[in-house]
């Protein structure tokens, strides 16, 4: 069920004036006296409204504005790879249309919560791309009951009402595993992202089955920020290790191209040494030396097919979940049989 919208007939009612009298407190106009407006508003916030909730609101929402708030520091976006193509694609399609993104960096998932409330009652936005889904997130039954118009970006286990476009990480994962264990590697690590993230969670575990049903050698995971610091820091963490790793496998290029430097560092070949594999096949997997092996796929077309469904929603009030193309291998030079 829904949230009920507060109307101005409810907020008059609370508030002991005329709607007349709330929509001049409203638009900033002459005829109520200041105590007047200020106890409107007041109100009005308690009740959850959004005074921003107009004919020009509804305006925004028919030129088609989507919202996405992404969990990262802002310097940190600017360096990862999968978000500049992602909202690339969402762009090409909202160019199409006449549409705009709207584009926040949160801290969290409450703080996004909030956003997403704020810009769907003020409509700001006629429905939003939801990113980085966590199991049990509290972001699928808040926004839910909002009734806020949204694609999620995850497996639809994770996205409640929503509809869910994603790719398939878990059967990508267990290729590179076999991949790398049919070139003769017996001690595969990965270093993966937040473990609280729904697609992180996935590869762990279909990393772990697949290391376990090849009879590989512990199947070493560790969790990162995704930022290229965190991966140096796990790269150089399991190649300082005991039991030192022939091959890596990184959830994003940036760790991956970290992890290239660390290895060098140590003095360690690649692919000699230490095979990597990288995810999401940007541009850096191609101006290493060796270049890195990856697991590809077209990121622009899906944050275009994400953005085009949403439209679908918009237009229609529903569309179909469905599997977007699951990443496939590109062996390059940053692979090999171990020395």
């Amino acid at each position: 069920m829904t949230e009920p919208r507060t109307t101005i007939r409810d907020v008059a009612r609370r508030a002991g004036v005329s709607r007349a009298a709330v929509s001049l407190a409203f638009n900033g106009k002459p005829g109520v006296s200041e105590a007047t407006r200020a106890r409107i508003l007041d109100v009005a916030r308690a009740m959850g409204w959004e005074p921003n909730l107009s004919a020009r609101a509804l305006n925004r929402r028919e030129t088609g504005t989507i919202g996405l708030a992404i969990c990262r520091p802002a310097r940190q976006l600017g360096l990862e790879p999968f978000y500049m193509e992602f909202i690339s694609g969402i762009e090409s399609v909202l160019g199409e249309r006449s549409g705009a993104l709207l584009l926040r960096l949160v801290r969290d998932v409450a703080e996004e919560a909030e956003l997403q409330r704020h810009w769907w009652r003020s409509g700001q936005v006629a429905g939003s791309v939801l990113v980085d889904l966590r199991r049990d997130d509290p972001r699928v039954p808040a926004l839910g009951a909002l009734g806020l118009p949204a694609v999620a970006v995850a497996h639809p286990s994770l996205t409640g009402p929503f509809t869910a476009l994603w790719t398939d990480d878990g059967a990508a994962v267990t290729e590179a595993v076999r991949y790398l264990a049919a070139l003769g590697h017996r001690t595969i690590a990965r270093v993966g992202g937040s473990a609280e993230l729904g697609h992180s969670a996935i590869r762990r575990d279909a990393f772990a089955r697949a290391t376990a049903e090849l009879g590989l050698d512990g199947g070493r995971q560790t969790d990162t920020d995704f930022s290229g610091a965190d991966g140096a820091r796990a790269t150089r963490s399991l190649l300082a290790g005991p039991a030192r790793p022939t091959a890596i496998m990184y959830d994003n290029d940036l760790m991956a191209v970290a992890g290239l430097s660390v290895a060098g560092e140590m003095g360690l070949r690649v692919p000699e040494d230490v095979s990597l594999l990288a995810w999401d096949d940007s541009q850096l997997c191609r101006l290493t030396r060796p270049t890195l092996s990856a697991m590809s796929h077209d990121v622009h077309a899906f944050g275009a097919e994400v953005a085009r469904t949403l439209f679908e929603v918009l237009a229609t009030g529903r569309a179909a979940s469905r599997q977007v193309p699951t990443p496939v291998l590109t062996p390059r030079a940053s692979t090999a049989p171990p020395g």
